[in-house]
C-alpha cells in the first residue's frame, strides 16, 4: 500500500510565526497522542499549496451549495453522514475535530450492560481515539498523509486522510501555564467515578505541574464559587491541594453559572504570556439556571473573544450530558474527552490536556477535492456537525477547530471508484491560521487509485485500526436487525460485529496493542447487547 504526502507550493513564502510548546510534564509515559499520536517530522513551512479548483459542476438545484461530505458534498436533513446522493459532487469540506469522548462514553456505557444512545455516537471520535503513525512537521502546521484500501464491497475503498501537528514540546520549551479548573460538585457527582475521580487527577495534576504554572479553581452546584483564585503554585501547592480536598458534593447543576464564574475567574487572574485555559470537570447533567450551550456561552462570547480563552471539557459519569458538553466544547473553540476510570484520568490529564491547552492552528479545516474522472461516489464518515459549506473553507471568517501540538487528525471516506478508473482519486488539503499572526497557511496530499490496490484487512496497522473504529461507530449508530442482515446504509464491507471483533482481538494480539484489545472487548460487549 502506498502513500502519498505532497507540498504544492504558491508564488510567495506564507509567514509562520512558531508558537512556544507547552507540555504539562511528569506523567510517566506520557507521548504525542490524540488518544495518542506518536510520529517523526518533516517540515511544512516551505509554502501552501495551489488552491482547490472551485466545482467543475453546479453547486446542485436551486443554487445551493454543496457542504461537506456526502455525493453532494452534504448530508441530508437528518444530518446522518450514511446518506448518499445519487449526483456525485466533487469537494467535502469540513472543520477539524480532535475530540474523544464519544468513544469512551460508548466503552463505558457497554461495560455497564447497556448500548449507548445512537445519539451518543460520533464515528470521528471513536476513529481520533487511536494511535497514528503519520509524518509530522518540524515546526508549527500540519503534514497531509493519504492513503487507502478495498473494502469487501465491489468498487468500494475506504480512503483515509491523515493530518498530524508537531511533536509535543519537551520540559522549560514551554510558556507558563495558567488554568482554570471549574469543577462540578453537584449531587450527582457523588456516584463513584465522579468527583472523587476528579479530585484525585486534579491532586496528581497540582504536582506535577511546574513551580511558574497557575491554577484556579471554581466550583458550581445550584451556585458558583471561587474556591482559590489563580495562583502561582511555587511554595503554594498545599494551598492547592487543601482546596481540592475540600470539595463535596452538594446540590443541583447550575452548569451555566458554573462556566460564566469560570470564565470571570480566567479574566482575572489572566497572565500575559502564559498559555491560559478554562477545563470544565462535569457530567454536564444542567438542570438549574441556563442548560442551553448557546445562551451559556452568549454570557461568556467577550471574554472568549477579546482574550482567546478556550474551553477544554472532561465529561465523568455514567449519566452524562453529552450534548451538551460537545456543544460548550464545539462552540467554545475547545475541545472534549471522557473519563471512567484512573487510567482514562492519566490519559486525559497528563497526555491530552498538555495538547489541548496550547495551540499550533486556530480555525484548521481540510477539503478534500476527489476527481470525478476516477470516484464515482464517495461519503465521509461523521464529522455530521462539523461539515462546512465549500465556498467557507478559504473565508477565515468562518470558525473551524483549534488543534495543538502532538495530534493527529483522521478522516475517513467511503469511496465507490468507477470500474478500471487509474490514476489521480483525490487531493486533501488542510488550511488553518497562525495562533499568533492570524496569517493562513496550506498544505495538501495527493492519492492515486493505485494506493486502493489491497484489501482494508491488510492494509497497515493505523488503517486496520481507523477501519475497525468506524465499523464500530457505523453500527452503534443504526444496530443490526433481528435477521442479523447489515442496515441500510452501513459503511461498504461492513462485517457483523463478532467478525469485527475476532478481526481487532486478532490485531491486537499481532500488535500487543492494549488500546486495539479495549476496542476488540468493546465491540464484543456490544454483540451481546445486539
Amino acid at each position: 500500500m502506498k502513500r502519498y504526502r505532497t507540498r504544492r507550493p504558491v508564488g510567495a513564502l506564507l509567514a509562520l510565526t512558531a508558537a512556544g510548546g507547552l507540555l504539562l510534564t511528569g506523567c510517566a509515559g506520557g507521548g504525542d497522542a490524540s488518544g495518542g499520536t506518536k510520529d517523526t517530522a518533516v517540515d511544512s513551512r516551505g509554502g501552501g499549496p495551489a488552491p482547490v479548483p472551485a466545482p467543475d459542476r453546479p453547486r446542485g438545484e436551486g443554487g445551493q451549495r454543496h457542504g461537506g461530505g456526502t455525493a453532494t458534498g452534504e448530508a441530508g436533513e437528518s444530518g446522518d453522514s450514511r446518506e448518499v446522493a445519487p449526483d456525485p459532487g466533487r469537494l467535502s469540506t469540513f472543520a477539524l475535530d480532535v475530540d474523544t469522548a464519544s468513544y469512551g462514553y460508548a466503552r463505558r456505557t457497554l461495560a455497564e450492560g447497556r448500548l449507548p444512545d445512537p445519539s451518543t455516537v460520533r464515528p470521528e471520535e471513536f476513529v481520533n481515539s487511536f494511535r497514528q503513525d503519520y509524518d509530522r512537521p518540524d515546526g508549527d502546521g500540519f503534514t497531509v498523509t493519504v492513503d487507502g484500501a478495498r473494502t469487501e464491497e465491489e468498487d468500494w475503498s475506504l480512503v483515509r486522510v491523515g493530518l498530524a501537528t508537531r511533536s509535543a514540546g519537551q520540559e522549560g520549551e514551554r510558556p507558563p501555564a495558567a488554568l482554570t479548573f471549574v469543577i462540578d460538585i453537584s449531587g450527582s457527582m457523588a456516584e463513584p467515578g465522579r468527583l472523587d475521580l476528579a479530585k484525585e487527577s486534579l491532586g496528581t495534576m497540582t504536582d506535577r505541574l511546574r513551580d511558574d504554572d497557575s491554577v484556579a479553581l471554581v466550583t458550581f452546584s445550584d451556585e458558583a464559587e471561587t474556591v482559590l483564585p489563580m495562583t502561582r503554585l511555587g511554595d503554594r501547592r498545599g494551598r492547592v491541594h487543601d482546596a481540592i480536598d475540600s470539595l463535596e458534593p452538594t446540590d443541583s447543576t447550575n452548569l451555566g453559572a458554573g462556566v460564566e464564574t469560570g470564565y470571570d475567574t480566567a479574566v482575572e487572574g489572566r497572565r500575559e504570556g502564559a498559555t491560559n485555559r478554562v477545563v470544565l470537570v462535569s457530567d454536564a447533567l444542567a438542570n438549574t439556571g441556563d442548560t442551553d450551550a448557546d445562551a451559556i456561552l452568549e454570557r461568556i462570547a467577550d471574554e472568549r473573544r477579546e482574550h482567546g480563552i478556550t474551553l477544554f471539557g472532561v465529561g465523568v459519569g455514567s449519566d452524562y450530558g453529552d450534548a451538551l458538553m460537545e456543544r460548550l466544547a464545539d462552540k467554545g473553540d475547545g475541545h472534549t474527552a471522557y473519563v471512567s476510570d484512573t487510567e482514562d484520568a492519566r490519559e486525559v490529564f497528563c497526555e491530552q490536556l498538555p495538547r489541548h491547552v496550547e495551540l499550533t492552528a486556530r480555525d484548521a479545516k481540510a477539503q478534500v477535492a476527489f476527481d470525478p474522472e476516477t470516484v464515482a461516489e464517495f461519503r465521509l464518515v461523521g464529522y455530521d456537525n462539523r461539515r462546512l459549506a465549500d465556498d467557507d473553507f478559504r473565508d477565515d471568517r468562518v470558525d473551524g477547530g483549534e488543534v495543538g501540538p502532538g495530534h493527529t487528525v483522521t478522516a475517513l471516506y467511503a469511496v465507490r471508484v468507477r470500474p478500471g478508473a487509474d490514476g489521480h482519486l483525490a487531493t486533501a488539503t488542510v488550511r488553518w491560521l497562525d495562533p499568533r499572526t492570524r496569517a493562513p497557511h496550506e498544505e495538501s496530499g495527493d492519492v492515486e487509485t493505485g494506493a486502493l490496490a489491497g484489501s482494508v484487512w491488510d492494509a497497515d496497522h493505523g488503517l486496520r485500526v481507523t477501519a475497525a473504529a468506524a465499523y464500530f461507530a457505523d453500527a452503534l449508530r443504526a444496530p443490526y436487525g433481528d435477521e442479523g442482515a447489515p442496515y441500510e446504509g452501513a459503511l461498504p464491507g461492513a462485517p457483523r460485529l463478532g467478525e469485527l471483533a475476532d478481526r481487532t482481538d486478532a490485531l491486537a494480539d499481532r500488535t500487543e496493542d492494549p488500546d486495539v484489545g479495549r476496542l476488540a472487548e468493546a465491540v464484543r460487549q456490544a454483540d451481546r447487547l445486539s
